[in-house]
């Protein structure tokens, strides 16, 4: 055999392995939107203007040791919701969009 057909060989079964991890990796599960829960509105006695978030939320995840995923939920909670809770854990009942968005597995999405 000669060294270029063994390049072309070794070339056309690179290709057709690549073609059949290729299907393996798409035949896994899907992205379904309709899985992920949309937060409930509802009413809120600590609501935060949209500029403030990011400070508001700063506040309250100053008392974790998770301060990156933290401030990265709470900013989407604050977005969505409108409004942050007094202190840095707990008091979630002054909003209850922010106390009732939970995760897939049912705990809660907001810090």
């Amino acid at each position: 055999m000669a060294v270029s057909s063994r390049i072309q060989y070794a070339f056309i079964l690179f290709f057709v392995a690549s073609l059949a991890i290729l299907d393996i990796s798409m035949a896994g599960p899907r992205f379904d939107a309709t899985l992920i829960s949309k937060p409930p509105v509802g009413p809120t006695t600590c609501p935060v203007p949209a500029n403030q978030c990011g400070s508001e939320c700063k506040r309250r995840c100053s008392g974790t040791s998770h301060v990156n995923n933290c401030l990265l939920f709470c900013n989407k909670c604050c977005d969505w919701c409108q409004c942050v809770p007094s202190g840095t854990y707990g008091n979630k009942e002054c909003c209850s969009c922010y106390n009732d968005w939970k995760t897939q597995e049912g705990g809660p999405k907001c810090p």
